[in-house]
């Protein structure tokens, strides 16, 4: 468990800045490897997340009544489980700030498909309004309060594409290949507590860390199985995907799924299989990011 020392004393009053929009980009997982269980519940796994140039956008107005609302978007989501909401008020908390925020979003990331945008929501709302804040936490003390609304915040707050360890949290920054990625969503969703509960969950065990990047394309994902047999959609996906013509490497689905993903050199051929997919999927084409876009 963390502690994190309120800063408010050393919290500077400074003027409201102007709303402004932050981009709050998409991850893919290009593999996944489930460790084992912890005893708090959570899993150790090994992974690469690979950011992706496909983004929710959010705006921020701060106030100065201490009120935190969401003043449009998101409206699926209830107010007390939105994971943006809970990073802003977590700042709030730990650093005593007297200050409020108005939030809009727009999301684009599809929900509950392994893309991360509700962490990358979450990390967000930290990073700007720290800076808006003007609350003056480092990034380790975003990342811990991340931490503790879901494993995959900290790799959004270190806003660069990595291999992770522990849940998720221990991160070597990569700088991967500038490639197209195709991503399905066959427009389900797929909890990831039944994910980690399931019977088909699949263990794989640690593996040395690996510099060269030729070596970590291990389409292996220890929760495909139980997606699978959860959402037999995921299996249509994969298979359709692999009709593609000039993907590099096997099609894989990320996360605990339920989206899907192929990888491309060229853009061009990434647009041809998005214009060839089935009508009830989604699906969207993005480029590989190494680190997240500057507001």
């Amino acid at each position: 468990m963390f502690t994190i020392q309120s800063m408010n004393s050393n919290i500077t009053e400074q003027p409201l800045l102007m709303p402004k929009i932050w981009l709050s980009p998409a991850k893919i997982n290009l593999f996944l490897h489930i460790n084992s269980k912890r005893e708090d519940g959570y899993h150790n796994l090994q992974t690469i997340f690979q950011l992706l140039d496909y983004y929710d956008e959010l705006t921020f107005s701060p106030t100065q009544d201490g009120v935190i609302t969401r003043v449009s978007g998101n409206e699926n989501v209830p107010e007390e489980i939105d994971l943006i909401v809970k990073a802003a008020k977590a700042l709030q908390q730990a650093t005593g700030t007297s200050l409020g925020v108005d939030i809009s979003v727009v999301k684009r990331i599809p929900a509950g498909g392994g893309l991360g945008g509700g962490s990358s929501n979450a990390a967000t709302t930290l990073i700007a309004l720290n800076q808006l804040w003007n609350t003056q936490y480092s990034n380790q003390q975003l990342s811990e309060i991340g931490l503790s609304l879901g494993a995959d915040v900290p790799i959004f707050i270190a806003g660069h594409s990595a291999w992770a360890e522990g849940v998720g949290e221990v991160l070597t920054p990569m700088s991967l290949p500038k490639h197209y990625f195709l991503v399905v969503s066959i427009n389900k969703h797929i909890s990831t507590g039944e994910i980690f509960s399931h019977k088909a969950l699949t263990m794989t065990p640690l593996i040395g860390k690996i510099c060269d990047f030729s070596e970590l394309i291990n389409p292996h994902n220890d929760c495909l199985e139980a997606a699978i047999d959860l959402e037999g959609e995921v299996l249509e996906a994969l298979e359709h995907l692999k009709s593609a013509k000039n993907y590099l490497y096997q099609p894989r689905m990320t996360g605990t799924g339920s989206c899907v993903f192929v990888e491309f050199k060229h853009e061009k051929d990434a647009l041809v299989a998005l214009d060839n997919l089935p009508k009830q999927w989604s699906g969207f084409v993005a480029q590989a990011l190494n680190t997240s876009p500057k507001p």
